[in-house]
């Protein structure tokens, strides 16, 4: 018996040693080191490993929204910079008024038809709201001026116009009456239709220039929810920078006559050049008004004109005094700038117009054009550097 006890203690401890042998190799043998093999790395260097792994590609995602970031940031701004499509243009021009009785901007019709959504009525419709509309006066026959002018400092295409008006917040157009002669209508609708850069005013084109001028701020008022109303000559020179930059200034009073003010003998006699049929009325001397080549009227002083009756008010025979007698009769701040009626370019002239040299008569087409050659004319700063740094 013990020698049988003894024969089975062994095979029970062979069986014992042969499944922990077994058991060895069905599992992964512990390193005798605290290195690391190759072969099996540890659990604790496959967490780290893993970590490490995940900071990494968190890290790409997070420079990957960042620059996706900065390049909507550098996109959206480069598109404010840029003046809006002339199709969203049309489509928010289709919101606003452009005709108003036998007024009609022709700019903004055209713009609104573009969009699809085409409709005369004003009724309803919003006025657009700009620094300042600058019209300028021209006549039917008056075509030659008007090109010279679309070949240097006025816009010759819509976008032009839109794109002027986005930068400087001046809306221009070349201001008209209207006319019985079937033949100027005709050549000028073609014009129309050309350059749709036309206000038409209710006032025929034979109508005095006072009433036609009067015509024009009621129309433009109607339309136009600006700042100030600009009334502009078609034989000027003008930088429209300079002009919104004068414009733009903040003022105390609301009620602005801005301008090359003059004043001058009020001529009695018919048979002289100026005369003037209600001078009896004026004395000796003309009251200080602005010269008729360009000025400006604030948002309040035209209003309250819009709403005058047009036989309430005088008209004498010349639009410069007439408008410069209105102004005396509403208490309007008068502002003279000299930089609205220069003879010659410099580096802060606003509108350059040599009236002595054209007192007579003189190429206006011709002088329009050898301005914009000249680079202090057309190509010099808005502002000059020592006006700039102050």
């Amino acid at each position: 018996m013990p020698l049988h006890h003894h024969r089975h203690h062994h095979h029970s401890a062979a069986v014992a040693v042969a499944v922990a042998d077994d058991d060895d190799e069905a599992k992964p043998r512990r390193p005798y080191s605290t290195f690391a093999s190759p072969r099996a790395p540890t659990s604790a260097f496959s967490a780290a490993f893993s970590t490490h792994r995940l900071l990494v590609l968190f890290s790409v995602a997070c420079l990957l929204v960042a620059a996706a970031s900065l390049a909507f940031a550098f996109s959206a701004r480069a598109a404010t910079l840029q003046p809006p499509p002339l199709a969203a243009v049309a489509e928010a021009t289709a919101k606003v008024a452009f005709r108003c009785g036998r007024a009609e901007d022709t700019l903004r019709a055209f713009l609104a038809s573009s969009s699809g959504n085409y409709s005369s009525a004003a009724e309803g419709r919003e006025r657009e709201k700009v620094l300042a509309v600058v019209g300028v006066h021209t006549e039917i026959g008056s075509a030659a001026r008007r090109a010279a002018l679309r070949a240097t400092w006025f816009p010759p295409k819509p976008e032009g116009i839109v794109s002027l008006e986005h930068g400087t917040g001046l809306s221009f157009r070349f201001v008209v009456g209207r006319t019985k002669d079937k033949e100027k209508m005709a050549d000028l609708q073609k014009e129309v239709d050309m350059y749709h850069d036309f206000l038409f005013v209710d006032a025929e084109e034979d109508t005095k220039p006072p009433q036609k001028m009067l015509a024009f701020f009621k129309a433009a008022y109607d339309m136009f929810d600006a700042d100030f109303y600009v009334k502009a000559d078609d034989a000027i020179y003008l930088r429209p920078d300079r002009l919104a930059a004068l414009l733009a200034k903040d003022r105390l009073h609301q009620r602005t006559y801005i301008g090359c003010m003059k004043k001058g003998p009020v001529v009695n006699d018919p048979n002289m050049k100026w005369y003037e049929s209600s001078w009896e009325l004026l004395g000796n001397e003309y009251f200080s008004h602005a010269s008729g080549l360009l000025y400006a009227l604030s948002s309040e002083v035209v209003g309250s004109l819009a709403a005058t009756n047009n036989d309430s008010l005088r008209m004498f025979d010349y639009e410069d005094v007439t408008i410069g007698s209105w102004m005396l009769a509403m208490n309007v701040k008068h502002e003279d700038n000299r930089a609205m009626c220069d003879s010659a370019c410099t580096p802060t002239s606003i509108a350059v117009w040599d009236s002595k040299k054209c007192s007579n008569s003189c190429n206006t087409t011709e002088i329009v054009k050898a301005l914009h050659n000249t680079t202090l004319c057309s190509k010099s700063p808005t502002l000059p550097p020592e006006v700039e740094d102050e």
